[in-house]
This record gives structure tokens, sequence and C-alpha cells, in this order.
């Protein structure tokens, strides 16, 4: 499922749902996107390093 964009009192967000059905999709706006790409190579390692176990 792709993400979707959508908006918060004025403010642009992202939607990330692990399908059609997701009551509580993931959501954030602009600023904590900057911080995922800042540290998206972190995020990864973190990922891996739990998905492993």
């Amino acid at each position: 499922m792709p993400a979707k964009e959508s908006e918060f009192k004025g403010n642009p967000m992202i939607v990330l749902s692990q399908d059609e059905d997701d009551k509580f999709p993931f959501q954030f706006g602009l600023k904590k996107a900057k911080l995922i790409v800042e540290y998206i190579e972190e995020i990864k390692a973190f990922v891996k390093k739990h998905s492993d176990e």
C-alpha cells in the first residue's frame, strides 16, 4: 500500500498504513520526516538488529 499525504491543522502529514483496513496508521509531519531522513541509516541498522532475533 503506498504512502498517502494528508493534512492536520493546516500542516502536511504523511500516512503509512499496513493495509487498507489499518485503523491506526503511522503518520507524521515534516519535522519528523526530516529527522527520519537524517537518521535513515541508524533506523535501518535498528530494524536489521531487531529483525534477526
